[in-house]
């Protein structure tokens, strides 16, 4: 026959397992003692077996609660949704998710979405055919609203937390959200290049998810309030089949085309993100463009890309390990039943090479 305290710590699983996800207080263990007729030496030993398995913790004077964790592994999984795992920021954003995700006892799978509408619903329906506790979602074309809500609402409504990160979706209003200040750092930008009293300023931005337009709108605002005039034929938006081109053949052509076509007489430019900066330096410096002599160029984003760029590239960006490790430890709050609350992520600034006051 079992020790009494493995009896009472299955019993005691088994009432954590019936609110899995949820956090709250155990009975103290005078109630436990009184309850099933045990001492509070076999309480204090059944205890110990819930804390070594992650199920609870114990607050110093004030008792043990539930850690938000099932006994069963199978159910402390989360779905990771990403653009890429092999790209840009994107191995080191995933590994700070899933290290994170991992040291509160959550396991992850990362499936690859391409920012392929199509490719999210596919991954959406195979997740309510197969449940997770929680999903961190990049987002697919977040510039428009999601034909895909019915499938978060659904996942929603069968107990899956979702969370999305990089960008939210309009008709998704109450999901919450991990994101960066899109619009105050294209406002900071824009007032940087004034300052520098550089009057014809030029931007490229992505046009189909939410920063792109977010980024833009921050950088006009700023002209607007700076008395500086802008001309719309100087801004330059991509899509994802330009980035994709660009990642996997290195076309720089719609970057060739911008200077050639859209460039006109500006003397700064204020970039998407700092792959879109680097490669638009290379462009620069083929066409016997000096950066920043004839012309500075500034970015949001600071990855390994600035350390390869013929110029170091002013930027805006995060403190290293930030946005994943604040995105999954959002999830993991939320897969506990706790609220959280939207989020916008403050830039820092940093400048470098690539800018300079115009001549």
């Amino acid at each position: 026959m079992s020790a009494k305290y493995v009896w009472l710590a299955e019993l005691l699983k088994n009432l954590i397992e019936e609110q899995s996800g949820s956090i709250f207080k155990l009975p103290t263990e005078a109630v436990l003692c009184k309850k099933y007729g045990v001492s509070r030496q076999t309480v204090r030993k059944a205890l110990s077996v819930l804390e070594e398995g992650h199920l609870i913790e114990k607050r110093q004077g004030s008792g043990s609660y539930t850690t938000g964790l099932s006994d069963r592994a199978e159910k402390n999984t989360a779905a990771i949704l990403m653009y890429s795992d092999t790209e840009y920021i994107y191995p080191g954003l995933l590994t700070d998710i899933r290290n994170t995700l991992q040291k509160q006892g959550f396991s992850s799978t990362v499936y690859v979405t391409g920012n392929q509408v199509s490719k999210e619903r596919e991954v959406l329906e195979y997740l309510l055919a197969h449940p997770v506790r929680g999903i961190i979602s990049e987002g697919c074309k977040t510039a428009f609203p999601t034909p895909n809500r019915d499938l978060y609402q659904r996942l929603l409504e069968k107990g899956v937390s979702v969370l999305f990160l990089g960008g939210n979706y309009t008709n998704l209003p109450d999901f919450p959200f991990i994101k960066d200040d899109n619009y105050e750092g294209g406002y900071f930008l824009g007032k940087y290049l004034v300052s520098l009293r550089h009057k014809k300023i030029a931007g490229i931005f992505k046009s189909d998810d939410i920063q792109g337009p977010e980024r833009c709108y921050g950088f006009l605002s700023a002209l607007r309030d700076e008395s500086v005039t802008f001309q719309e034929e100087n801004i330059c938006y991509f899509d994802t089949a330009k980035l994709s081109a660009l990642q996997e053949k290195h076309d720089t052509s719609f970057l060739s085309d911008f200077i050639t076509r859209q460039l006109g007489e500006s003397t700064a430019v204020i970039c998407h993100n700092d792959e879109i900066a680097y490669w638009l330096i290379k462009e620069f410096i083929y066409k016997n463009l000096r950066v920043p002599e004839d012309i500075s160029v500034v970015c949001f984003g600071s990855s390994y890309l600035n350390e390869l760029s013929p110029v170091s590239i002013t930027s805006l960006s995060h403190s290293r390990h930030e946005t994943g490790t604040a995105a999954a430890e959002a999830l993991v709050t939320l897969m506990k039943g706790v609220y959280v609350p939207a989020r916008k992520i403050p830039w820092k600034f940093h400048k470098r090479q690539s800018s300079c006051a115009c001549r």
